[in-house]
């Protein structure tokens, strides 16, 4: 077992209120419950000696195998459902794992974990550790065996059931085992997380084969429904179920990450942490789910962001926080773990998110934008939630041309960032078009003087002469891959002569064989040490406007090259580091969302091309 597997080399499993990280090794070594923003029971993939991890693998030792079993991880196609594949010497198992699927309507202590191991040729020793850690790995527990095949572990405010269908053993705190299946047996580990006291009936081979059927049928199910006909299915479906994943459905929020505390580089003091819903992130995977046809998952954001806007807990603040708990609630004190070492020695272990504080003008863009992105949204909202979102432009008129942290959650001091206005500008024109398809009440003159004025100032204050492009912050030089969406939402055309040179100066700055840094640290002080990789949401954002701007071939090598990045099972990080490693909280919505972006215009603008014979103009959002 490796202390710290490469943050890449693993899968993920769910049930859309939690869920887990899998190692190619076959160590759960990263699990949050009874929610993704739950403390940690398995964690780790922060600290291998204190964090807690279940191991379940092949054991060649047993046999005098010289060296240990070749492994293999895929999931079984069109589903969240993990198989690790251990060729050993004398024989190939499998550990296959997923999450059942609850009742999305209602939250819970309980979460379970199903763990079915397979023999398929020759016979396969494997070997079971179990080591929670509650608590962030703050909390002791106290261990109960019931048996030889089952036992609870209490922690002090969840219980952790742990049910195997072979005997185990009592280690200190935790418990060990192993057991040796032939050609065709089958054997299973089950865990539960239940509230104190509530004790999980016993398990069976058959009761967990036809859990896998079930969970099977949802995710294949679900997929059907689809929309998206074009290149690179496989792996914008991927990004679809691993958006799907990273969505709490009691609530419809969507979480950045699955993680918290892996580093944008590593051994340095970039590590935060992503379990929790960003107005910003959630706005662009539901615009991502309304692409590929899944208007559910883009309403229930709809619902939850419009009861954000209505719950004004902070009186005389802005009416939107950047972030907050998949439930709502607004409060993200954050914490340093200082007993936790960090993957690979990068500490601080953070929790919590005192980003949730900051100024961020951009995200009422987004956030309106996921509103009116479809007439079926606009229609469902009703006059109600019209004048929830009139109440906000009103708001927003009045207050955009402020400095704010921007969209990257700088420490370094808040400037007039040009992402800001930019999606102040979104906000407004949508807001304006709404009104008038809806002939709904608004300060209509308002609203366009404002609009106007920010399309004017971008023009005069955000262009450097110098540079020839759209720059980071007004009176500075610095370039900024979040300008790549400039063309996306329509304020410029993607073949504006403007825009072309922002492009290229885009390129010459930030753009290493096809991969893109969001900015440069060095050149842009941004209050913290060290560097980082290339940022993969910017990567896939450069594709776009590349088939915007017609330059096809470029954006199609770009993205086939960005794909080679993806881990063994289609996921990908926050960022691709130096040496290609994936870095950051792991897996990121945003990548996935920004992939599926990228897709669907390439894939159009590709279709068009071979339609016409020519290089369709692209139109924006």
């Amino acid at each position: 077992m490796r202390r710290y597997p490469p943050i890449g080399e693993h899968g993920m499993i769910g049930d859309l209120q939690s869920c887990a990280l899998v190692s190619s090794d076959g160590v759960l070594d990263f699990f949050c419950a009874p929610r993704f923003d739950s403390p940690s029971l398995f964690a780790s993939l922060v600290d291998h000696d204190k964090g807690g991890y279940i191991r379940l693998a092949a054991d060649d030792t047993a046999h005098g195998g010289a060296e240990s079993a070749k492994v293999r991880q895929l999931y079984l196609p069109d589903t969240a459902i993990l198989v690790t594949r251990f060729l050993s010497h004398h024989g190939v198992g499998e550990v296959v794992d997923f999450m059942p699927l609850g009742r999305p309507e209602t939250a819970s202590y309980n979460r379970r974990i199903i763990r079915i191991l397979r023999v398929v040729r020759g016979n396969v020793k494997f070997v079971l550790e179990c080591r929670p850690r509650f608590d962030y790995a703050r909390a002791g527990h106290e261990l109960t065996m019931r048996g030889d095949r089952a036992a609870v572990f209490r922690g002090p405010d969840l219980d952790l059931h742990v049910q195997s269908t072979f005997p185990f053993r009592r280690e200190g705190e935790d418990v060990v085992g192993s057991v040796t299946l032939g050609v065709g047996e089958t054997a299973a580990v089950v865990l539960d997380t239940t509230a104190p006291g509530w004790m999980p009936g016993p398990v069976t081979l058959e009761e967990l084969e036809a859990e896998h059927e079930r969970t099977t049928q949802f995710w294949q199910n679900w997929l059907r429904g689809s929309s998206f006909q074009g290149r690179w299915q496989t792996m914008v479906h991927r990004s679809a179920i691993t958006l799907k994943l990273l969505t709490y459905a009691p609530t419809g929020a969507p979480i950045a990450s699955a993680t918290f505390g892996l580093p944008e580089q590593i051994g340095g003091e970039r590590n935060w942490d992503y379990r929790y819903c960003w107005v910003r992130d959630g706005a662009l995977s539901s615009r991502a789910f309304a692409e590929l046809g899944f208007v559910e998952e883009a309403d229930a954001f709809r619902r939850w962001l419009t009861d954000r806007l209505r719950d004004r807990r902070h009186p005389g603040k802005e009416p939107l926080q950047i972030m907050y708990r998949i439930d709502g609630e607004p409060l993200l004190v954050e914490e340093e773990l200082g007993h936790l070492e960090g993957y690979e020695k990068s500490a601080p272990v953070r929790i919590g998110n005192a980003a949730a504080g900051q100024l961020q003008l951009d995200v009422y863009g987004e956030a309106i934008w996921a509103l009116t992105q479809s007439r079926e949204l606009a229609e469902v909202s009703g006059y109600q939630g019209w004048q929830t979102l009139a109440e906000v432009i009103d708001w927003l008129a009045a207050n955009w041309d402020r400095p704010d942290e921007g969209i990257w959650e700088t420490r370094g001091g808040r400037k007039d960032f040009t992402f800001s206005r930019l999606m102040c500008w979104v906000a407004l024109d949508r807001g304006i078009r709404l009104a008038q398809t809806y002939a709904r009440p608004a300060d209509l003159a308002g609203w366009t003087a404002a609009r106007d004025e920010i399309l004017r100032q971008v023009m005069e204050r955000g262009w450097s002469k110098s540079r020839q492009a759209f720059v980071q912050h007004y009176n500075g030089n610095v370039l900024d891959a979040s300008l790549l969406f400039m063309p996306m939402v329509g304020f410029i055309s993607p073949r504006d002569p403007l825009w072309l040179s922002t492009l290229e100066a885009i390129e010459q700055d930030l753009v290493t064989d096809s991969l893109v840094h969001r900015y440069d640290p060095s050149a842009s002080p941004d209050g913290l040490r060290g560097n980082e990789g290339t940022f993969n949401l910017c990567t896939f954002l450069y594709v776009d406007a590349l088939a915007r701007a017609g330059r096809l071939d470029p954006a199609r090598y770009a993205f086939d090259k960005m794909l080679t990045y993806a881990n063994h099972v289609g996921l990908f990080g926050e960022e691709i580091g130096p040496t290609g490693e994936q870095l950051g909280n792991f897996p990121q919505a945003f990548t996935h969302l920004a992939l599926i972006f990228a897709a669907t215009t390439l894939g159009g603008q590709l279709k068009q091309r071979g339609q016409r014979g020519t290089t369709p103009h692209s139109r924006g959002w």
